[in-house]
């Protein structure tokens, strides 16, 4: 059984280079491992009518001990289901460093570790890279690194990002992309030697999530202003919201949010997902916000 890892910060582009992933291996039995950070998953809605076997870890990274066990769990049911392929995607707040400590364990040992893809956004790298420590780490663990998102950006500023990626990982195999789009020659330069010196995986207390349950009586328009008082102070927002019998999916990266119609089967509807890092003032926003809009906001967890 060979195993794939993605990784990469949150708001990349991770979810649409899985669905390109699976369609690649699509003659290929697959079982897919998510890891969301926060308490309730969004990712698993989207990759369900993918026609792989899913499993979802919420609510932390599995590479810490709060999660590791589940994860161990989740790898031993997909040895159990036989698949020719598992792939697992990392939470974007998650640091990937011990992977191999993970599945070097003798129960594992009919995985082989194909190695580790980063995906990062072109036009955001700079600024997550010095607000989130574990951007570093996904890079370092990563024997391909796709710069997505290309489009973006000036052809100087993919001349300097392509600088930087080579002083932070200078092994890595650098490719770009847009739309999370990759070639299946890419997979070709995966690889599991990167030397990482032992790193002890602990909590970035750093790290901010939030869980708001609004009403489906909020309107489109009252939703925009509610995120926008927010936007600034996250990395990520997403989740699907139910408005007026209208089901949409919300996907915020930095300040930048779209809100469409979503026309598939969606868990968890009305919850929506704040993520934040260090130096951010999610929690002073989100109380701002929520004082503002009462009437449509049934409950928040930090």
């Amino acid at each position: 059984m060979r195993l794939y890892m993605v990784t990469g910060f949150l708001g990349a582009g991770k979810t649409t280079l899985l669905k390109c992933l699976i369609k690649l291996l699509c003659n290929e039995k697959i079982y897919l491992i998510i890891n969301e950070f926060g308490k309730e998953g969004v990712d698993g809605s989207l990759l369900r009518q993918m026609q792989v076997t899913l499993a979802e870890i919420n609510n932390g990274s599995i590479f810490c001990a709060c999660r590791q066990d589940k994860f161990e769990i989740e790898l031993e049911r997909a040895i159990v289901e036989r698949p020719d392929v598992i792939i697992i995607e990392t939470s974007g707040l998650s640091d990937p460093t011990n992977i191999r400590k993970v599945i070097d364990q003798d129960k594992f040992s009919d995985i082989d570790y194909k190695g580790c893809m980063c995906i990062i956004d072109a036009a955001r790298f700079e600024k997550v890279y010095t607000t989130a420590t574990v951007v570093k780490k996904q890079l370092m663990v990563s024997s391909v690194i796709i710069i997505n998102k290309t489009d973006l950006i000036t052809s100087e500023q993919f001349v300097k990002l392509k600088n930087m990626l080579n002083e932070i990982n200078p092994a890595a195999n650098i490719f770009f992309s847009q739309y999370g789009n990759i070639d299946k020659k890419m997979m070709e330069y995966l690889t599991k030697d990167i030397q990482l010196e032992e790193v002890l995986n602990t909590i970035d207390i750093t790290l901010q999530k939030a869980l708001v349950n609004i009403s489906s009586n909020m309107t489109i328009k009252d939703l925009i202003a509610f995120l926008d008082m927010i936007k600034f102070d996250c990395h990520r927002i997403k989740g699907f919201v139910d408005l007026k019998n209208i089901t949409y999916y919300v996907d915020g990266v930095g300040s930048n949010i779209k809100i469409e119609k979503y026309d598939g089967i969606a868990n968890n509807i009305n919850k929506i997902v704040f993520l934040a890092g260090k130096g951010m003032s999610l929690r002073k926003s989100l109380k701002t916000a929520c004082e503002w809009y009462s009437n449509y906001v049934k409950d928040v967890e930090l």
